[in-house]
């Protein structure tokens, strides 16, 4: 039987592949399409190739970018899979084709000096060595499983060629250690709020004996905060390209919007908390609708931004290739390049997604919706701290390293309660094991304050050296017990795994992409494209 069955098991995959490639296949042939239809170039063949090889950018960036605004969402259980690529993918879409008109141009940013680029056809190579070498990197790391920032491969492929080109002296250094140092900042800052965060929930809401009279309290200023948050996020980072409003009024429409929110979902709260218990695992359900809406507005405000790095060398190149280019002057984004870019994101997260938004939603550590709440959190508090103090940040570092922050204060968390727990088990020695095992179930369901109040009478007892505490009677502890205890303390909650392969991608984005592209330069010289 298994024999009879390991051929149709072939089959499946094999066809899954099959529709995979079809797909892309008919996506090639729409850019083609539009490639015909553009504005004539000089070289229309050379911008067809280079269409194509953005489509290939735009399908890579969906299959490894996005996995950070849906990861959590998906790890948590507050979406399905099937759910969260839809939701992504139309507001990718949407925000590639509605906010992402004016494209931020990757040389203009600085990597490089376009005074050292000698004319049209060197600066389009350029651009397409610098396209393509992205694009290679990020399907390298999305089949290894490593988000890495789509904004650090096309910056290294973009140095690379212009090294390549105009020689070490073309390169912008400072710009260059502005981005290795947002490799430190991203992830600490994303990890810091998000565990501060975190931390605040559990001591305001799932450490006291009413959860949910606190959570009715604490959740509605929660969202209404996270409102806050996001609203002046999509304001500054989303719909910037639309309209372009005073640093102030957006301030307080945000805030404005906030307050709206906070008495519209407050009643709402309190009508759901009827229908759920006092446990933690409960009041997490709280938090399913916000992230739903998180995903869409980080999704929306990621296609607006970030399908520049797809788009951006493609419009260079579609520029580069006309009659009246001239160096420096600003590029407008025709619409075909714009729909390229959204459709290729959108693609590439539902046909390649799923194996990112596993490994950010589970495979780092284990998430539940307050946890995934505080890394969403993270990411739009992140940016909008390091955007008001002019620091170059990384939305992808950010998304893992507010994962990392989690998962690292719930180890430190667990250690320091083993300890607790240690502590009680000494004080109890020669009583019973079933009345030990009643008191620490009493202990594991106190409040916080009562907690400390019996870690006190502990500390007091063992000072005095009494035998006795509260009601219950002396035990012996079992030495296999206390040793099992000590091997707690040492639990990882953190895959150590996890986070080295992540690290080294990061670490090795930028100089492999540039290494990339500088073969990728000599080769489309030589050929002459």
């Amino acid at each position: 039987m298994e024999n009879f069955l390991q051929p149709d098991r072939g089959f499946k995959i094999n066809r899954e592949h099959l529709q995979k490639a079809s797909i892309i296949f008919l996506f090639v042939l729409v850019i083609i399409v539009m490639v015909a239809f553009a504005e004539s170039v000089t070289n229309p063949i050379l911008l067809g190739f280079a269409a194509i090889m953005g489509g290939y950018m735009a399908l890579n960036i969906g299959a490894n970018d996005v996995a950070n605004n849906v990861g959590p969402a998906v790890g948590s259980k507050a979406l399905t899979m099937t759910g969260a690529i839809i939701i992504a993918a139309i507001c990718e879409i949407s925000g590639s084709l509605i906010a992402g008109g004016e494209v931020v141009s990757t040389v203009s940013s600085g990597i490089i000096s376009v005074d050292a680029i000698g004319d049209s056809k060197e600066f389009v190579t350029l651009m397409l060595a610098a396209l393509i070498s992205g694009a290679i990197w990020l399907n390298i790391a999305t089949a290894i499983g490593a988000p890495v920032s789509t904004t650090h491969a096309i910056v290294g492929g973009v140095l690379g060629a212009g090294i390549a080109a105009g020689g070490l002296d073309v390169a912008n250094w400072n710009a260059l250690g502005r981005i290795v140092a947002s490799w430190v900042i991203s992830p600490v800052m994303g990890g810091v709020i998000a565990a501060a965060l975190l931390f605040f929930i559990k001591h305001t809401i799932t450490y006291k004996e009413n959860k949910k009279t606190s959570a009715e309290n604490i959740v509605p200023y929660l969202i209404a905060f996270m409102t806050w948050a996001f609203s002046l996020y999509l304001i500054n980072k989303g719909l910037r390209h639309i309209v372009t409003l005073d640093s102030k009024i957006a301030f307080a429409l945000s805030v404005a919007i906030a307050v709206l929110v906070f008495f519209i979902v407050k009643p709402i709260i309190k009508k759901a908390l009827e229908k759920l218990e006092n446990k933690k695992e409960e009041i997490n359900k709280l938090f399913t609708i916000p992230l739903i809406f998180a995903v869409a507005l980080l999704s929306f405000a990621h296609g607006a931004n970030d399908v520049a790095n797809a788009i951006g060398p493609l419009t260079a190149i579609n520029e580069a290739l006309k009659v009246s280019f001239e160096f420096g002057a600003k590029a407008n984004v025709p619409f075909w390049i714009m729909l390229i870019g959204g459709l290729g994101i959108s693609i590439g997260l539902a046909l390649f997604g799923p194996r990112l938004i596993r490994t950010v939603g589970g495979e780092i550590t284990e998430l539940d919706q307050m946890r995934a709440y505080c890394i969403a959190m993270s990411a739009a508090l992140t940016v909008l701290v390091a955007s008001e103090l002019g620091m170059p940040v990384s939305s992808t570092h950010i998304a893992i390293g507010a994962i990392f922050g989690i998962g690292f204060l719930r180890e430190h968390l667990k250690r320091q309660y083993k300890e607790m727990e240690a502590k009680i088990l000494e004080s109890r020695k020669g009583e019973d094991s079933k009345k030990v095992k009643e008191f620490l179930e009493h202990f594991r369901n106190a409040s916080v304050k009562r907690k400390a109040a019996i870690l006190k009478s502990i500390e007091r007892k063992d000072s005095k050296k009494k035998a006795k505490l509260e009601e219950f009677s002396d035990i012996d502890l079992k030495k296999k017990e206390a040793k099992k205890l000590k091997e707690a303390y040492k639990e990882e909650l953190v895959k150590r795994s996890a986070i080295n392969k992540i690290v080294a991608a990061w670490l090795i984005t930028v100089p492999v992409s540039a290494i990339f592209s500088a073969i990728c330069y000599f080769i489309i010289s030589a050929i002459g494209l």
